[in-house]
C-alpha cells in the first residue's frame, strides 16, 4: 500500500519549524511579519516575533520567506519489504 505524498506546504513549514530558521511572513494587505514557525495546520501558521506569539490565517499569507535555503525536499518512499 503506497502512502500519500506530503504536500510540500507542509514539508517547508516543518523544517522553518524544526531547523528554527528566521523568516519573513509577507501578508496579503502588504504587512511583514518577521519570526519563527512555531506550529500550523491546515489553515493557520503560528509565528513568535519579539516574544510574542501570532496566529496568522494562512489565507492572508501571500509569502514566506526564510532567511537561508532549506532542505524542503521529500526523500523517495522505500518499497515495503
Amino acid at each position: 500500500m503506497t502512502r500519500p505524498q506530503p504536500n510540500l506546504q507542509d514539508v517547508f513549514l516543518n523544517q522553518v519549524r524544526k531547523e528554527n530558521v528566521p523568516t519573513t511572513v509577507y501578508l496579503v494587505n502588504g504587512f511583514q511579519i518577521r519570526g519563527m514557525v512555531r506550529g500550523f495546520d491546515n489553515f493557520t501558521v503560528v509565528l513568535e516575533s519579539d516574544g510574542k506569539q501570532m496566529l496568522v490565517y494562512k489565507h492572508a499569507i501571500s509569502t514566506i520567506t526564510p532567511v537561508r535555503p532549506v532542505n524542503y525536499s521529500v526523500p523517495p518512499e522505500h518499497p515495503a519489504e
